[in-house]
């Protein structure tokens, strides 16, 4: 593996480009913020209410969004050896799913009251956090049981497909207003947090990013394969354990948060090893956190429809943006780096 040293143009120039995406994210818009606006209003020489409790949260979001999917993508791919492995492979973003299911579409089953008051902002992020911890749970026990990761991975798809059939039969009993409620709450949003929520959200983000750190070695050691990670000593069911709860602190946050935004978890991390040509850890880990986070605020920003009134869903802008990009990368290198 090459050294770390190496890459540090590839770094810096990825940074400047962040710092760049941020501030042009921040300046586009239905209504166009001057970069001197946002300097002032950063150092706090100037009070702009558009830039400190709108736009500069939601720019944030993307970067915690954008690179918490891809870290989340990247040690999916590697723990499962599977190149179409993404964040959600364990059923975490359908855990989600189910449980904001029931709260929109399973509401009115209670009655006119209870419905208003179970259907808040808050009331879907908890229940989609507990849908999250929930499948979490059942994959962690699994996983204690399990010694084939492959195992892991196909009962993670079917916890996934448990949970969309219950929100079937949910959405067949639903009311046209509620199924378009919960459509959309699947686009994705990056802008409807605010300081305080975005403050919960980052905490536990932390939480995720420290153990994706701490499984780097891990991580690199799993990509001899199993047998001869063993024999180097590493201890798989700890190493796998931490990769898993790591995944599902980053996803389930965000999806939380921001809802199931498509493509960036899985597609990030081919982009970033097509990009560094390595399958170092060491290297990708920071470097999928920084393109994860760019190509975020980029599709956010298009997704803005600048000098428009309407936006554009996360979601469709992240697959229409990325995939291509993706397919491009692949067919001019003629091969995947894993």
């Amino acid at each position: 593996m090459p050294n770390t040293n190496t890459y540090k143009v590839p770094f810096l120039v990825l940074l400047l480009l962040l710092i760049l995406c941020f501030f042009a994210n921040i300046s586009l818009g239905s209504v166009s913020v001057p970069f001197k606006s946002i300097f002032e209003s950063l150092i706090g020489t100037a009070d702009n209410y558009i830039i400190q409790n709108y736009r500069l949260p939601k720019a944030f979001t993307a970067i915690l969004v954008g690179s918490g999917l891809g870290i989340s993508g990247l040690l999916m791919q590697t723990l499962f050896r599977n190149p179409l492995a993404g964040p959600f492979v364990l059923g975490i973003s359908s855990g989600a799913s189910l449980g904001v299911a029931l709260i929109i579409l399973g509401a009115g089953i209670f009655g006119g009251l209870f419905s208003t008051l179970l259907i808040s902002k808050w009331s879907i992020v908890i229940a989609a956090s507990l849908g999250s911890f929930l499948v979490l749970l059942a994959v962690l026990i699994v996983s204690s049981r399990v010694r084939d990761t492959m195992a892991i991975l196909i009962i993670g798809l079917m916890f996934g497909s448990i949970t969309a059939a219950i929100v079937s039969v949910l959405s067949y009993f639903s009311s046209a207003e509620q199924l378009q409620q919960y459509i959309f709450w699947g686009f994705g949003s990056l802008g409807n947090l605010s300081w305080n929520e975005l403050g919960i959200f980052f905490i536990i983000y932390s939480f995720g990013i420290v153990m994706s750190i701490i499984s780097i070695k891990g991580l690199n050691t799993l990509l001899l394969g199993e047998n001869y990670a063993k024999s180097l000593g590493l201890n798989i069911k700890k190493s796998r354990l931490i990769i898993i709860i790591a995944t599902s602190l980053l996803a389930g946050t965000i999806t939380a948060f921001a809802g199931p935004i498509a493509f960036i978890g899985l597609a990030i991390p081919h982009i970033t090893r097509q990009v560094f040509n390595t399958s170092n850890h060491k290297v990708l880990l920071p470097a999928v956190f920084l393109i994860g986070a760019i190509v975020m605020l980029v599709c956010d920003s298009i997704a803005q429809l600048p000098t428009s009134d309407y936006t554009l869903p996360i979601n469709a802008i992240t697959s229409l943006i990325g995939a291509p990009v993706v397919i491009w990368l692949l067919v001019r290198k003629r091969k995947m780096i894993f």
